[in-house]
């Protein structure tokens, strides 16, 4: 076969949209004909298509992304040490859950995953669209103490790196990584490639837990589940916890070859922690809510917070922090500084006796009137100043008398004449 109608094979193969083999082989054996050339059969004209590299091919045919996706070559980022790295993203679960209204409802996962150990730092799941405050509440859990003995891991990582979605890339996030010495990277937007580690996690949360769930929605199934829900969102947080530090956490690692928590504490090391727990809120709680103190505490979703702190800010706007997942206690800010942390004697096991309230407000009162007495004393000084005294040796007896002034007869108009 001469060199130029190998190449006119090829070349009619790599059209867009890709033909036929039939259709190439109809071309080349016309152009064949008219240069004196031997025809080529169907079977030469595939074993020609065939042995064409798919990566041509498949940049030929489809967009640039495909090539992307499936040739070019991945760096994969492995870090060194614990808290180098995390990768944060967010997922919709195949199951359904029931709401507080009692409808059917799909669930979210967001969840913060260590590099080097593949430990989940922190999750959190949710009923709606991904928000920068379910991004805040999983970055909490993520460096803060857990409650749990058996999940150790904590502290402030040195780089987060996450997609190009809105809670990630706003300027509260930025402004968050910079006052807590974090660098902030996002991945190359529409290249899903560079968080292939929390994709697989979420690979694993979707084969391994959630066909053992009822309302598992299987793949393929337009969205169906294939048993009625059976779990409130705070039951699918609770098995999502117990799959974590109960079983994922403690069985070795197909690609580093050790348990999850074995890696992440093998080097006995110190991670970097914030100054406290209401310094961490501050920074990363910042879709709050405004509240006015009224007299009987501070009113939030249909509950009542009271704390004897309270008792000095009646009427004052205040904000309040609070965790969706546990709505017992609310965190109170006054101008940017923590106040207190108010109690709901509805959810909360501990409550404030009417004796301790009405101390507060003795103790209250007992200020204000200290401070009005003092202000009105302030008042007097300035407004009605006292006369000063005279020394004694200083007064005269000419001084000392008080002399009436004589008073003025009044003129007449009447003449009078005088008699000689």
């Amino acid at each position: 076969m001469p060199q130029e109608l190998l190449e006119l094979i090829e070349g009619l193969a790599l059209r867009r949209p890709p033909p036929r083999i039939a259709e190439v082989q109809r071309a080349a054996a016309v152009v064949a004909g008219e240069r004196g050339w031997k025809p080529p059969s169907y079977t030469v004209v595939r074993e020609i298509v065939g042995g064409l590299d798919r990566g041509l091919l498949a940049l030929a045919h489809h967009d640039p992304s495909v090539y992307r996706d499936g040739f070019e070559l991945v760096h994969r980022r492995e870090s060194a040490h614990p808290n180098d790295l995390w990768q944060a993203d967010h997922t919709e679960l195949d199951v359904m859950i029931t709401d507080e209204a009692g409808r059917a409802v799909r669930p979210w996962l967001t969840v913060i995953l260590d590099d080097h150990s593949r430990a989940v730092m922190g999750y959190t799941v949710f009923v709606g669209d991904p928000s920068s405050l379910q991004t805040a509440l999983a970055l909490r859990q993520a460096i803060w103490r857990k409650s749990d003995p058996g999940w150790p891991v904590c502290g402030l990582p040195a780089v987060l790196y996450s997609d190009h979605g809105a809670d990630f890339t706003s300027d509260h996030m930025a402004q968050v990584c910079a006052d807590t010495h974090v660098q902030l990277i996002h991945s190359t937007p529409g290249v899903p490639r560079g968080r292939g580690k929390i994709e697989r996690f979420f690979g694993t949360i979707t084969t391994e837990l959630l066909p053992t769930l009822p309302g598992y929605i299987p793949p393929g199934n337009n969205g169906r589940a294939v048993t009625a829900p059976g779990l409130s969102l705070s039951d699918l947080d609770s098995a999502l916890g117990r799959f974590i530090t109960v079983d994922y956490h403690h069985r070795v690692h197909q690609e580093t070859g050790q348990p999850p928590i074995q890696r992440w504490l093998r080097s006995g090391w110190l991670p970097r922690m914030p100054e406290s727990l209401e310094l961490l809120d501050l920074l990363l709680l910042t879709v709050a809510t405004p509240r006015k103190v009224h007299r009987d505490g501070i009113r939030c979703h249909g509950l009542r917070y009271l704390d004897l702190t309270l008792a000095a800010y009646v009427g004052e706007q205040v904000t309040i922090r609070y965790d969706p997942r546990d709505l017992a206690e609310i965190r109170v800010f006054h101008e940017g500084k923590f106040l207190c942390q108010a109690v709901s004697a509805e959810l909360a096991a501990s409550s404030i006796s009417l004796k301790d309230l009405q101390a507060a407000r003795n103790r209250r009162r007992r200020e204000l009137r200290s401070e009005l007495n003092s202000r009105r004393s302030l008042v007097d000084a300035l407004a009605h100043p006292v006369p000063e005294a005279v020394p004694a040796d200083a007064v005269t007896p000419a001084a000392a008398r008080i002399v009436a002034p004589e008073p003025k007869r009044p003129a007449t108009k009447l003449k009078l004449y005088r008699e000689n």
